[in-house]
Parts: structure tokens; C-alpha cells; sequence
């Protein structure tokens, strides 16, 4: 074992990377903010008046927006209004000393400034600069406004969720958070191919194509030949009992069966009905699929009478897979994630928040950079000064509104 263990641990993966973007809500920023926790530099260019407009979108992070607070730790702000010709030089020599650059603007604006991937990579060849459309720079959707409810729809998401009655969104921004990861992910393939050509290049993600590759199950299956998936809300389509059950105590349980002998197990031990685990009517689970309602019903009845971890208890004493149907506090609370050790506290203009170590793990490396929320505008001054313009300069532009 001592032969794989370093005496000094790793740096981490992007130590020495660093990263221009031009950004706003959640797609790039969410991007950008992995490449931060991984070691990048990110500087995020934002307008002098308000910034990423998702600063605005509430104040439930004690008094910053939640949003906000998610996609950007780690960051350096800089607000620069790219409309004048003095702010977007700046812009430009940023980039001039990057290795990444990310901009989501609406379809057609970063190429009016010149910072579209094509035109930069042309005249950067070590740059990686992405383009983050909603549905990509070709094609009659091109410069359709693109929000992320909207392609949840188009992607046919919003189809296969809900109940059998009203078709529902994700309760989280999928089309972004695909975007964002597949904008992660090619950044990390794009530096690796650098390693090896000595060149960067575009990379062009957009959200309909992002999200539309993890509707592939149900696509696959209405493509060739399937039903479309049915929406069953907690349920499962063709697996019963498959879904969530009320307990005695306001709690709801999920268990799932996968098998005749899991339903044998269900009925003895967790139901008290062992009699059900032969019955032809629920033996097996085309059966029990065909009497859903009663099979359910069985179930509910039996999880009724108990509280909550007393069913969970006895569920997994009898090998059942279950779980509780958490909220957001119990998933803060959560005690698998507080035994991993998996919160931190993160600085911000409101003052330390707590914040959840990103999901890559790197045993043996330095720990993720959780580094701070930064307020609008915080390291304009220092990064003027690290171009190479003088106090007086920087002065004239920030009494023009240039910057701020």
C-alpha cells in the first residue's frame, strides 16, 4: 500500500490553469465553477450594473442569491461593460493570458464582440474557448431565446415526468446543469488534447443537445419501436411495488422490489402477510404489476402503522432497497454526507456559508479550492493593475462607468 502513497499530496488537477468567462445564470457559471474547485483561476467578467443577473434572482443565502452562491465560489469578479471599446480591450488582453474562455451570451452577441470561440481560437491557438448556446449556432431554433424550463420541454423531459394527469419540470435547472457538464467535460477533453497537439480550440455545447443525450432511454425506446415511456410520477412503469408509502409519523418511505423472492421477504417480515408471497394474484411481478392498486395498497397499509425509521429498519432488515423521501433541510442534515465529512464553509460578502465539497473526489490530492463568493466587481482593481494599467487609468474608467 505505501508504494502508491506520496509523501507530498497532489496538486490539484487544474493548479496553473486559468480561466476567462463571460457569464451569466447557471449553464457556464455552474461549468466554470467546477474548473475553480479543480484548481483553475476563473475570472468571471460581469456588467457593472448589477452583474450575472442571477445575483438578482433572490436573497435566500443570507441575503445573496442561492443560485448565485452555487455556480460561482472560487471566482475573481470583474465588471467591465463590453458595449464600450475601452472595456472590451480589457476583455481581450484577459483572454490574451488564458488558457480557457467560456461566454453563454445570447446567440449571436459574443461573435459581434469578437469573443466567439471561432474567432478567438483563430487567433489564440492554445485557447480552449467554449460556446454555450441553447440550441446551438446552426439551425432554425439558432436564435430562439432559450431558458431552462423551455428545453426541458423541447427535449421531452417535462413529457416522461409527473403523473399520468399533468406532465411536471424538474425541480432542478436539468437543461443547464447538462449544459454545464458537458461544457466541464470538454474543457477537461480539450486541455488534454492540447497536451498531446499543443492546440486548443472551440468546443460548442448547447442545452437542447446536452439534455436531449440524457433523455436516451426514453428516446431509444419510442425511436425503435416502443410505447413512449407512461408518466408514473414515484411509481415505477413495469416494477410493483415500486413507489413511495405515507408513514404514522408525516414521513414517506420509497421501496422498491426487483424480485419474487424480495416480494416473499416484503410479505413475511416488513407486511406480516407471508400469505401474499404465494398468492397467485401477487407471486410474481406481472401479477403484481396488474394489481397494482392492490398490491399497493397491501404495502401502504402495513408502512401506515409505522414511523418512519421503524420502517426503514425493518425494511432493510428484510433486504428490501428503500429510502426516505427526504426534504431539503433532512438532505443538509443528512447523515451520510456529514459522516463522509462532505461540508465546508465558503466566504461571501454576507459572510461565511456552508457549501458541499463538489462529488470528484482525488484521494492523495491537495482538497478542493473552496474558494469565496466573490461581491460584483471585487477584483476589477487588482486585475486592472496585473494588465499593466496605472491607478490614474483604471481611475478614468471607473468615472466613465467603463468599469466598476
Amino acid at each position: 500500500m505505501h508504494g502508491c502513497m506520496s509523501p507530498q499530496p497532489q496538486p490539484l488537477p487544474l493548479d496553473g490553469i486559468t480561466v476567462v468567462a463571460v457569464e451569466q445564470a447557471v449553464s457556464a457559471p455552474f461549468a466554470t465553477r467546477q474548473l475553480a474547485d479543480l484548481g483553475a483561476r476563473v475570472i468571471k467578467v460581469e456588467r457593472p450594473d448589477g452583474g450575472d443577473f442571477a445575483r438578482g434572482y433572490d436573497t435566500a443565502a443570507r441575503g445573496l442569491a442561492s443560485h448565485f452562491v452555487w455556480c460561482n465560489r472560487g471566482k475573481e469578479s470583474i465588471a467591465v461593460d463590453l458595449k464600450d471599446p475601452r472595456g472590451l480591450d480589457v476583455v481581450h488582453r484577459l483572454v490574451a493570458g488564458a488558457d480557457v474562455f467560456v461566454q453563454n451570451l445570447a446567440q449571436g452577441a459574443a461573435a459581434r464582440l469578437g469573443l466567439d470561440a471561432e474567432t478567438l481560437c483563430a487567433g489564440h491557438p492554445r485557447l480552449v474557448a467554449v460556446d454555450i448556446s441553447g440550441y446551438g449556432s446552426t439551425g432554425p431554433y439558432a436564435h430562439k431565446r432559450a431558458y431552462d424550463m423551455l428545453v426541458q420541454c423541447e427535449a421531452g423531459l417535462v413529457s416522461v415526468t409527473g403523473t399520468p394527469e399533468e406532465p411536471v419540470k424538474a425541480g432542478v435547472p436539468a437543461a443547464d446543469i447538462a449544459a454545464a457538464m458537458y461544457a466541464f467535460s470538454g474543457v477537461l477533453a480539450a486541455l488534454l488534447r492540447r497536451g498531446t497537439t499543443g492546440r486548443g480550440g472551440p468546443v460548442e455545447i448547447s442545452m437542447l443537445e446536452s439534455l436531449a443525450e440524457w433523455m436516451g432511454h426514453p428516446l431509444h425506446h419510442g425511436m425503435h419501436g416502443g410505447e413512449p415511456p407512461a408518466r408514473t410520477g414515484l411509481a415505477h412503469a413495469v416494477i410493483a411495488p415500486y413507489d413511495a408509502y405515507a408513514t404514522a409519523d408525516g414521513g414517506q418511505v420509497l421501496l422498491s422490489v426487483q424480485n419474487d423472492r424480495e416480494w416473499r421477504r416484503l410479505s413475511g417480515q416488513v407486511l406480516e402477510r407471508p400469505e401474499l408471497g404465494l398468492d397467485p394474484a401477487f407471486a410474481t411481478n406481472t401479477a403484481r404489476t396488474a394489481n397494482r392498486e392492490r398490491t399497493d395498497a397491501a404495502v401502504a397499509k402495513a408502512l401506515a402503522g409505522l414511523d418512519t425509521e421503524e420502517a426503514v429498519a425493518r425494511l432493510e432488515a428484510a433486504g428490501i432497497a428503500c429510502a426516505r423521501l427526504n426534504n431539503m433541510t433532512d438532505v443538509a442534515a443528512h447523515p451520510q454526507l456529514e459522516a463522509r465529512d462532505r461540508w465546508r464553509e465558503i466566504g461571501s460578502p454576507a459572510g461565511p456559508l456552508r457549501a458541499m465539497l463538489p462529488p470528484i473526489t482525488l484521494p492523495g490530492g491537495e482538497p478542493a479550492r473552496m474558494g469565496a463568493v466573490p461581491g460584483l466587481g471585487e477584483h476589477t482593481d487588482a486585475l486592472l493593475r496585473a494588465l499593466g494599467m496605472t491607478d490614474e487609468a483604471a481611475a478614468v474608467l471607473r468615472r466613465d462607468g467603463v468599469v466598476a
